[in-house]
C-alpha cells in the first residue's frame, strides 16, 4: 500500500507492521503540530485494508505486532475497529498485539465495556498525546482534553487492561515554566502509571499556528537549556513503582536520553547533567523550517 503523508509512530513501534486504517488526524487542531495539516482526514475502506493484509500475508508476512495508522486510528467506531481487528487476526494468526495512537476524547467516547472488548480482541498499547500536566497550557495549545479528562481516560484504560503510553513535550509550557510543567507531569504519571513516556521536545516550525502566537507576543518559547532542565526534573521525580520506559528526543541538539526507571535513573540524570553543562549560556532555540 502506498502510504499517504508522513509516517508517525512511537519508537517502541519501529519493528511493528504499520497498517494504515485512516489518513490524517480527525482532530488536527493542536497549535504545535503540522504533521497532518496538509491532509484531509478520511477513513480507508475495509476492502483496501484487507487487500493490504492479504498482500503481506501472501509474501510470507505474519507479524506479532501491528500498529494502526495514521494520527488517530482510535477515533474509528467500534464496529469499524472490530472489523479491522477481525481481519488482522484472520490474515496474521501470529499477531499478539495491535497498537495505535489515541486521543483522550476518543478514549472517553468509548464505554468501559467497549474498551474491555477491544482488549479481548487484541488491542494492547494506546499512545496518548498528554503533552502537558497544566490545564492552561492544554487549553492554549488547543488540545482535545483537560487534565481531569486525561486522568479519567488513563483510569479507564487501566481498568480495561489496556496499556497506557504517553507522549509529552518539554518546552510546551513556554519560557520560565519548565519546572512547573515537570512537577505537574510527574504528579500525573505517578498517579496514572504509564508503561512508556516519550518526550518529543517541542520544535517551533514557522508554519505552525503556535509560531503566529509567538509573533503576536502570546507565547514565549523556552530555550533548549530550560527544556533539558525540565526533562531532568521529570526523570528525577518519576516514582515508577511498576517500571517506566522513558525515551527523550532532542533532535535539534542531536541528543537523546532513554532507559528504564527506576534502575537507569542515575545514568540518565548523569547524561542530562553533562549536556546541560555543555549548553549553559548557549541560548539555543528549537526553531526549524
Amino acid at each position: 500500500m502506498e502510504y499517504e503523508g508522513q509516517i508517525c509512530r512511537a519508537p517502541m513501534e519501529r519493528a511493528s507492521f504499520m497498517l494504515p486504517v485512516v489518513v490524517g488526524c480527525a482532530y488536527n487542531r493542536c497549535k504545535f503540530c503540522d504533521l497532518f495539516k496538509h491532509l484531509k482526514y478520511r477513513e480507508l475502506p475495509l476492502e483496501q485494508i484487507e487487500e493490504e493484509l492479504k498482500r503481506v500475508r501472501d509474501i510470507g508476512g505474519n507479524p506479532r505486532r501491528v500498529f494502526l495508522g495514521d494520527g488517530s486510528a482510535f477515533t474509528l467506531s467500534m464496529e469499524k475497529l472490530l472489523a479491522v481487528l477481525d481481519l488482522i487476526h484472520q490474515y496474521f494468526p501470529g499477531c499478539e498485539s495491535v497498537n495505535m495512537d489515541a486521543t483522550v476524547s476518543s478514549i472517553l467516547n468509548k464505554t468501559p465495556k467497549e474498551l474491555k472488548t477491544l482488549y479481548e480482541n487484541g488491542v494492547r498499547h494506546l499512545y496518548i498525546g498528554i503533552e502537558s500536566g497544566l490545564d492552561d497550557v492544554l487549553r492554549f495549545m488547543d488540545k482535545d482534553h483537560g487534565l481531569l479528562e486525561a486522568y479519567e481516560a488513563a483510569s479507564q484504560l487501566n481498568r480495561a487492561g489496556l496499556i497506557f503510553d504517553a507522549h509529552i513535550m518539554t518546552g510546551v509550557a513556554g519560557k520560565g515554566r519548565g519546572i512547573e510543567n515537570a512537577k505537574a507531569l510527574a504528579e500525573f504519571f505517578n498517579r496514572t502509571r504509564p508503561k512508556h513516556v516519550v518526550n518529543f521536545s517541542m520544535f517551533l516550525h514557522r508554519k505552525l499556528a503556535l509560531y503566529r502566537e509567538i509573533q503576536a507576543g502570546n507565547f514565549a518559547p523556552a530555550d533548549e537549556l530550560e527544556n533539558l532542565k525540565e526533562e531532568r526534573y521529570l526523570i528525577e521525580h518519576l516514582e515508577a513503582q511498576d517500571g517506566i520506559i522513558y525515551d527523550g528526543f532532542h533532535d535539534f541538539l542531536e541528543f537523546r536520553v532513554r532507559g528504564r526507571l527506576p534502575e537507569d535513573r542515575e545514568k540518565m540524570l548523569g547524561k542530562l547533567d553533562g549536556v546541560i553543562e555543555t549548553n549553559v549560556g548557549q541560548g539555543v532555540y528549537a526553531y526549524i523550517g
